[in-house]
């Protein structure tokens, strides 16, 4: 029996970019981390802050509220989200050493504190149930997504929220552009499906979930969008009586 179309796509997805993300992604964050943000200021136009700020209006905090921000990079949520609510416990992982270094000195230098991990994101080090908010952007096309969202459904307690910034596809796209390495690096060749996001996470358990598209890039060899997503996991039940609770 042939595998569903989703795990089709997830194993072909995999095939693809598995030489970059086992053998190539570390060298490449190590040598541009001292120049990460800017780069990123100038490849969004100036205009970084501003999907940064957009971002965050979507996510749902809570004073003293335990926040994950996964594939962390050089912090910048964590940083924006302090910002917000300083009163969140914040904590960090990422894969790589030199962008966490460049995170951690920016964080001290506006007076905040986040914690890092420096680990592989698909075996996250947390207990279960541990963290009220998950957040993660623009990072998808680095990882083996069935794998994280389970993870970060594990960690987050119940009722808690996980919150993605990302760029996906919408319908069918080319062989051609999904092997193009320029277009990965900008987050397009590397884009999950629209349907595919969605489904892989109710597939790890989350409801709630849903996708907000806001800007568009069309190709000859297929559209995207620039996306926020929203999730959670779900909150137990409240007992309805004595017959329930047995």
């Amino acid at each position: 029996m042939n595998p569903p179309p989703i795990a089709t796509r997830e194993i072909a997805r995999e095939n693809q970019f598995n030489v970059v993300w086992t053998e190539e992604l570390d060298e490449v964050f190590a040598d541009v981390a001292p120049y990460y943000d800017r780069a990123n200021y100038v490849a969004s136009l100036g205009l970084w802050g501003w999907f940064l700020r957009r971002f965050m209006a979507t996510v749902d905090i809570r004073p003293h509220e335990r926040v994950l921000d996964v594939c962390a990079g050089t912090n910048a949520i964590g940083i924006a989200l302090l910002e917000r609510e300083p009163t969140l416990e914040v904590h960090a992982i990422d894969r790589s050493a030199e962008m966490q270094e460049v995170g951690k000195r920016r964080a001290a230098a506006l007076g905040f504190h986040i914690e890092s991990v420096i680990h592989d994101v698909h075996r996250l080090p947390f207990p279960d149930n541990h963290f009220d908010v998950v957040t993660l952007q623009f990072a998808s096309r680095h990882l083996r997504v069935r794998r994280v969202f389970s993870e970060i459904y594990r960690v987050l307690k119940p009722g808690g929220r996980f919150a993605v910034s990302d760029v996906v596809s919408r319908g069918p796209v080319t062989d051609e552009l999904r092997r193009d390495m320029a277009l990965w690096v900008g987050c397009i060749s590397g884009a999950l499906d629209e349907t595919d996001y969605a489904a892989k996470l109710r597939k790890a358990g989350f409801d709630g979930v849903s996708l907000e598209t806001w800007r568009e890039y069309d190709f000859s060899e297929g559209k995207f969008s620039s996306a926020f997503i929203r999730a959670s996991k779900p909150a137990p039940q409240p007992c309805c009586g004595t017959e329930c609770c047995r």
